[in-house]
């Protein structure tokens, strides 16, 4: 796809027709990648995204150890 750089206010852009957009699904947040002759729009990642639902379905079970006991908690000890 072709498209030209149109001048918008003291900036210029590029057009991106509804099709496009829908084809990329991108969403309102976007990343401005710039490198010489290419410049790269990407939807922003969110840091930690799906922690939580990766979170939720661990099995905390192993991660958590036993009451150990030592020598001290076995005799009797007053504050």
């Amino acid at each position: 796809m072709k498209s030209r750089l149109v001048q918008i206010g003291n900036s210029r852009g590029v057009r991106l027709s509804k099709a496009v957009l829908d084809h990329a699904a991108l969403s309102e947040d976007v990343e401005i990648i710039a490198e010489p002759g290419v410049i790269q729009i990407r939807s922003a990642s969110r840091p930690r995204a799906g922690w939580a639902e990766a979170a939720a379905g661990v099995d905390p079970t192993p991660l958590l150890d036993g009451a150990t006991g030592s020598a001290f908690d076995d005799s009797e000890w007053t504050w």
